[in-house]
């Protein structure tokens, strides 16, 4: 199992993630993007002219990505929780949804390793996957 049940819960219930991969020259380019559930563990990008745009470039360039979405719980007390994928995606013409206007065109993320706080426990866990 990719995601421990705590996490897809939490993946399910946040709309916003930043995704960053590795731009033209290796400098690392974040975005913020939807969070989505993929089939078999992954987590699908969708987006409105997804193979026009430099994320879409920089994943057919190179592979390696990082994916985080976290938030505040509370704020007294301090309770913060998140969670980052680090892994490899590919780039996917017309496997998605077409509505709301969206191109079908999906960055699938297969995660590698990933990073949880505030989610299972409130210390940071890390393990590989996949």
């Amino acid at each position: 199992m990719t995601f421990t049940p705590a996490e897809i819960d939490y993946l399910e219930g946040q709309t916003l993630g930043r995704l960053c991969t590795l731009g033209p020259g290796g400098e690392p380019q974040a975005r913020p993007v939807g969070v989505h559930l993929g089939p078999d563990g992954t987590i699908d990008v969708p987006g409105y002219h997804n193979a026009e745009s430099q994320k879409w470039r920089n994943v057919l360039r190179d592979p390696r990505v990082t994916f985080v979405v976290d938030d505040i719980a509370s704020r007294t007390p301090w309770r913060v929780r998140g969670i980052e994928i680090r892994g490899e995606a590919e780039a996917l013409l017309g496997v998605g949804s077409t509505e709301d206007g969206l191109s079908g065109d999906v960055i699938r993320i297969h995660p590698k390793r990933i990073l949880s706080w505030g989610i299972d426990t409130e210390r940071l866990q890390a393990r590989d996957v996949g």
